[in-house]
């Protein structure tokens, strides 16, 4: 019975990593977030439509992009995580993507947050939860 006891700690202690944060991925501030979105209002209309992102301004550390995926709505950053923020860091809507404006250019997916255009990247967009309620859409951490 001993070697099997032995055996279950040894798996435990291997398998549980110390942390599985990137240290790469810290430049962005960890500001808070509440915002609350009416989808009636013409501004934020076509997030009635699957992959239609909106920019919201003034949140997070560069505003925030708001994308129905069609089974759900997720809200990400619009600051490169990959850089330290400055004036070119902030995304810029590309179809349904998000561009940095830096000399890189990173592209990331704004229905999932993953980079797209190079792999060798660290951090994917950083989210935030969304929770809706009638029209409402509620983004916060």
């Amino acid at each position: 019975m001993k070697p099997y006891l032995y055996l279950l700690i040894v798996i435990i202690f291997t398998a549980c990593s110390k942390n599985s944060v990137d240290k790469n991925c810290n430049f962005l501030l960890d500001v808070g977030v509440n915002v609350s979105i009416n989808m009636s209002l013409p501004q934020y209309s076509q997030l009635a439509f699957v992959n239609n992102p909106v920019y919201v301004p003034n949140a997070g550390n560069g505003g925030i992009y708001v994308n129905n995926t069609g089974t759900g709505f997720v809200a990400f950053d619009a600051t490169d995580p990959n850089h330290i923020p400055s004036s070119c860091s902030v995304l810029k809507l590309s179809g349904i993507n998000g561009v940095c404006g830096c000399d890189d250019e990173n592209e990331y997916s704004l229905s999932n947050g993953l980079p797209l255009n190079n792999p060798s990247l660290r951090c994917p967009l950083k989210a935030y939860r969304v929770e809706k309620n009638g029209t409402t859409l509620l983004i916060f951490n």
